[in-house]
């Protein structure tokens, strides 16, 4: 797998024939009449990491003239059964809570207080929970819809934003102090930083002149919320069956947030039965351990890869989120991720308001980023690679380990640490 490069523009882009304030291609804007609108950094991509991010910066820096292009018109989804959900690491809900979000989120999300991790067919196994750390929760599950729809009234009140939607980027053309981007609507404006957070499959990222690592898992992931027959005491389980890892995260309401991660076939099979013959599915690949599950709500299906740009940034533009590590989700990862890429940007604008997508703050940011971007690419892939091996040698190995850490607490520390977003 390729790292990112330790250097954060390629050298020809600061020759001397390009560091100039005209567009590089100007002949194909000729004929537009008039003054392209400026702002301080445009977000592409307004899910969940592109509105965090636009909303954790303009509660740092409230003066900052921002731009959201979003490809869907904006909607509200009601929260329901079939909400899907994330797990929030105590860490990122630390970020949350300094971004002023987690006060209005903390009523709807439903504290880790166990972790059990399980190799099903072996003895291997380990626990972790949250008073063995002097902490009240490993973490928390929240449904995506609370958030999305916190975000969006907060944003709604922010004058200093403005959002293109339905749109999508067409053209980006790049000269010394500010990226032109050419939207699909004919609009055209500028800006001193690009921020790109499209989700894994990012046109944008491609524009920009990125390059992408990809490697297919060959696996799906079924994804659905369970109803149980009796509370699930805040526990969230991870379990390695011989079809695949299927992690469940506890939810309000005696309900679990299932992903069964198998191969693309049983996925299509799973995603074909009816409530009743797939609830007998994953009850006789889980087990009880979890107790009985009672009904299944909507489901879906995708596949799974890792996705890592070669880049963390280029010419003022830069990546977050799943447009720059786009990982299989067995370990949870993604999304805590994506808010410690929030997190160092917004602490890069805020120490440096007059050199916004300048070389020493895209530089600054890439450093910073880079070590834990790398460290938890890898042990995720591993993770995939280690328990997807049915040589019987390697399970017996994993399964030593999990007994070593249900053993030993310095070996679980570490699994701790990263379960509650304190390593990075």
């Amino acid at each position: 797998m390729s790292k990112p490069s330790p250097e954060p523009f390629a050298h020809e882009q600061f020759e001397p024939a390009l560091l100039s304030d005209k567009p590089l291609e100007p002949a194909e804007l000729a004929d537009k009449q008039f003054e392209s609108e400026h702002f301080d950094i445009v977000i592409s991509g307004g899910g969940m990491a592109g509105s965090t991010l636009a909303w954790a910066l303009l509660h740092a820096q409230p003066r900052l003239k921002l731009a959201i292009i979003e490809q869907q018109a904006e909607q509200v989804s009601p929260v329901s059964f079939d909400s899907r959900s994330i797990a929030l690491a105590a860490g990122s809900v630390n970020k949350l809570q300094q971004w002023g979000l987690w006060p209005e989120l903390a009523a709807n999300a439903c504290a880790i207080k166990h972790i059990h991790v399980s190799d099903r067919g072996h003895f291997g196994k380990t626990q972790l929970t949250a008073a063995e750390y002097q902490q009240h929760a490993l973490g928390y599950v929240l449904e995506v819809d609370y958030l999305g729809a916190l975000l969006s009234q907060k944003l709604a009140n922010c004058k200093q934003l403005k959002r293109f939607a339905p749109n999508t980027i067409s053209q980006i053309t790049p000269t010394e102090q500010h990226q032109q981007l050419t939207l699909n609507s004919g609009v055209i404006i500028k800006t001193s930083l690009l921020l790109i957070a499209e989700g894994g499959a990012s046109p944008s990222r491609t524009l920009a002149g990125f390059s992408v690592t990809e490697r297919h898992y060959q696996q799906h992931a079924v994804i659905t919320n369970l109803a149980l027959n009796h509370s699930h005491q805040h526990r969230a389980f991870e379990r390695f069956t011989e079809h695949g890892p299927i992690a469940l995260l506890p939810l309000s309401k005696q309900r679990f947030s299932l992903v069964f991660t198998t191969t693309a076939e049983m996925a299509s099979s799973l995603m074909q039965l009816d409530d009743d013959a797939f609830l007998h599915s994953v009850q006789q690949a889980f087990g009880y351990r979890a107790g009985i599950f009672k009904a299944s709500g909507a489901r879906a299906s995708y596949p799974l890869s890792l996705r890592v740009s070669g880049d963390i940034v280029r010419h003022r533009v830069a990546l977050l989120g799943n447009s720059l590590h786009n990982l299989h989700p067995i370990a949870g990862q993604g999304f805590n991720l994506a808010l410690r890429d929030i997190a160092e940007l917004v602490r890069q604008v805020t120490a440096k308001p007059d050199d916004i997508g300048g070389y020493t703050m895209l530089r600054a940011y890439q450093q910073a980023r880079q070590h834990d971007i790398e460290r938890v690419t890898t042990a995720t892939d591993a993770l995939v690679r280690l328990f997807s091996n049915r040589s019987r040698t390697v399970a017996l190995a994993r399964n030593v380990g999990l007994l070593a850490m249900t053993l030993c607490d310095e070996l679980k520390r570490p699994l701790a640490e990263q379960a509650m977003g304190l390593r990075s």
